[in-house]
């Protein structure tokens, strides 16, 4: 999966705004060229809460450890939710891991190396083997943010 494929993915599930900070609209220069997505049928940014998925394009301070400095790397961060977050990492978030994965890995779904202690899951450069299952998982975190935004 590229970059483009997976903003392309997520835009289509409805609803959703994916903001592309760029040069010249205000946002941090760190942010430039990375995507995060939010529910938000109106179009606006939500003034509470968090994206429900982002691409990371490059390492940011404190979060190095998916070596998003190599040449193409990229990694999909995903609020799936607990279950989800159970099912692909064998632990509840604020549980300690009983198997350690390097968070550089691709193609594999891992607990967030900064964020999984909240329950985000991630994978560097999904390709044959986490595509399908990427996709599931923005599905999932899709219809917890659509379901939020309804009870507001």
């Amino acid at each position: 999966m590229t970059v483009d494929e997976i903003i392309s993915f997520v835009a289509d599930l409805g609803g959703v705004l994916a903001v592309r900070p760029a040069p010249g609209d205000g946002s941090p220069e760190i942010s430039w060229g990375d995507t995060f997505f939010y529910y938000a049928p109106d179009g606006a940014v939500p003034t509470t809460g968090q994206p429900f998925a982002t691409v990371v394009t490059k390492n940011y301070p404190g979060d190095e450890a998916s070596g998003l400095d190599r040449p193409g790397a990229f990694r999909v961060n995903v609020a799936a939710g607990k279950e989800a977050f159970i099912r692909w990492t064998g632990h509840a978030p604020r549980e300690p891991a009983t198997t350690l994965v390097d968070p550089s890995t691709v193609d594999t779904v891992i607990a967030h190396p900064v964020y999984g202690t909240v329950g985000w899951l991630a994978v560097v450069n999904p390709g044959p083997r986490s595509a399908g299952t990427t996709r599931d998982l923005l599905r999932a975190a899709h219809q917890l943010a659509r379901a939020r935004h309804e009870r507001r």
